[in-house]
Order: structure tokens, then sequence, then C-alpha cells
């Protein structure tokens, strides 16, 4: 059966997310709202939703590295793997408001979670962790994150000048609705049949959570944005992976810790330095650029950069 269930979560993430992308475009025109603001929003929320029954259950049962490793891992993979994918199919142009505000945001979310996770060594005391403490600023974070969202929101609603679309509502709402279901489903039982497979292998928590766990969690934004991209949908294909970045740290790690203490590993710093690098690479290359756009040689390059990472943590064990 967890054969069976590994292949089918293949096709219920290909299916969903066409239907999620199709769904939210309807009611980003409909609404008169950005398709930014839309993948940011609930595209973000539902693809996330893997790395958050992942992160809980993990956390809740005890396996703190593997619910950590899922949150970095995903959050590398996002930036390098999917938006490098995403790049090579089609040139993502990066709006000002994202290259200016929702990319810095994914930095300073992840500078912040590198502080309280270390805030241990500036004490006394020598175990690292993201207690319920931190995991309540994560979440107040999130809070102003989404306080931003609604008034890009309301922003671009007021200035959006185009047509909008008469269609009735309840379809493009049940795209989403059965969209969402097939990401979470497809997630699910494809990181479950990951995880047999690993452990089956003798491997440790940590690298399952940082690469086949991350990766299978991830997959959710990989189709979608990939498809997006296909679309020619760049603003929702980018927006579901900046969006997806900060709900990852802001509103999972937050809302796990924040149930139950995370203790932290010191090596785990790596990774955190990893995502800085990552979102530090996206801006340059979107700040260099005529086109102010992620193109294909960096796409490329994105995606080897992930695959010399993948290397470096089978090196690292």
């Amino acid at each position: 059966m967890i054969y069976f269930l590994f292949i089918l979560g293949f096709l219920f993430l290909i299916k969903g997310a066409d239907m999620l992308v199709d769904g939210a475009s309807v009611i980003a025109r409909k609404l008169r709202v950005s398709d930014m603001v839309i993948g940011l929003t609930i595209v973000s929320f539902g693809t996330s939703m893997p790395e958050l029954v992942v992160t809980l259950i993990s956390n809740l049962n005890g396996n703190s590295d593997l619910a950590i490793g899922n949150i970095l891992g995903s959050n590398i993979a996002n930036t390098l793997l999917i938006l490098g994918i995403a790049a090579i199919i089609y040139a993502l142009p990066i709006n000002k408001s994202t290259a200016l505000s929702e990319i810095p945001f994914t930095l300073i979310a992840t500078l912040l979670l590198g502080f309280l996770a270390n805030a241990a060594l500036f004490t006394s005391s020598k175990n690292l962790s993201i207690s319920r403490i931190d995991g309540f600023i994560l979440l107040f974070f999130f809070v102003l994150f989404m306080a931003y969202i609604f008034q890009l929101s309301s922003a671009t609603r007021k200035t959006d000048t185009a047509k909008t679309v008469h269609a009735p509502l309840w379809k493009p709402i049940l795209f989403i609705v059965v969209g969402l279901a097939g990401l979470y489903f497809g997630g699910k039982w494809i990181v479950e049949g990951a995880i047999f497979f690993s452990r089956s292998s003798g491997m440790s928590e940590s690298f399952i959570g940082l690469t086949i766990v991350a990766v299978g969690t991830s997959l959710p934004e990989l189709v979608t944005s990939a498809m997006a991209a296909y679309k020619k949908n760049a603003a929702i294909a980018v927006g579901n992976v900046v969006g997806s970045n900060i709900f990852n740290i802001l509103w999972i790690l937050g809302f796990s810790a924040a149930i139950k203490e995370l203790p932290f590993d010191l090596i785990s710093n790596t990774d955190i330095v990893m995502i800085i690098i990552s979102s530090s690479l996206l801006l340059i290359c979107v700040s260099l650029g005529k086109k102010k756009a992620i193109v294909r040689w960096q796409g490329i390059l994105f995606v080897l950069i992930y695959i010399g990472y993948l290397y470096y943590l089978v090196q690292r064990g």
C-alpha cells in the first residue's frame, strides 16, 4: 500500500497544483487582487500544509531534528531548486514590492530565527532551543507580515484597473479546495513513503529532514510554481515560493515551538546560513539584471548550487 500511495501522491500533486493555480488566478482577477497577493497568501498557505503537518507531528513525537531540518531544508529547496526550475521553464519577472519588501522580509525572518535559536550562547545555558517564548515572537512577526499583505491587497485593489471577472465565485473556490486537498494528501503520501524508504537504509533524522522530507514537503511548491511558470503566471510562481519561506519560519516553526519547545542542534546554523545565502543571491540576481527577472541561466545556476548543497549534506552525514 505504501508503494501505491507513493505513486498516487505524485498524481494528486500535479492535478492539485493545476487546479490551485487556476482557481487562485480566477479569484485574483474577480476580486481585483493581484496574483502576487494571492500567491503570498492562499497558495503559500496551501502548499505549506505538508511542512506544517510533518513539523507538528515530528515535534510532538520528540523528533526535533526532523522538524527543524524539514523547515530549513524546504526553504533552501524553495529558493534554489523550485525557483531555479521555474526560471528554466519561463523567465520570472520580479515586481518592485517583492524585491524591496517580501524577499528582504524572508531574510529578516531567517536572521530572527538564527538569533532566537542561538540566544542561549549568550547565557550560561549550553542547550540551544527554539523556546515557547521564541515561538510566540515568531508568530508576532507573522502577524506583522499578514498585516502588510492586507495593506498590499487593499492598495492593489484600489489601483488595479483591470476588468473584473463576473464568473460565479463558487467554481474557483471549489478548484482551490480540491487543489489544496490534492496537494496535502499527495505531499503526505510521498513523504511517508520517502521516510519509509530512507529509514530502511539507516539514514539519520537530520539528514532525512534536510533532504528527502524537505524536498518531499516542497513538492507542492515545486509543482505549483512549475505549473504557474508554464502558464506564464510568474507572480504566483514567485509569490508562492517567497510566501512559503516566510510561512515556514514564522508561522509553522512559530506555531510548533509555541506548542512545544524545539531543541536546536548547533550544526543547523550552517543550514540557516545557506538560507541567507540563497535569499541574498536571489536579491542580487534581481538587482543586477536589467530585466528585473530571474532568467534561465540564473535558474540553472540556482539548481547547480542546490546540487552542491546536497553533496555537502552527504559529506556532513
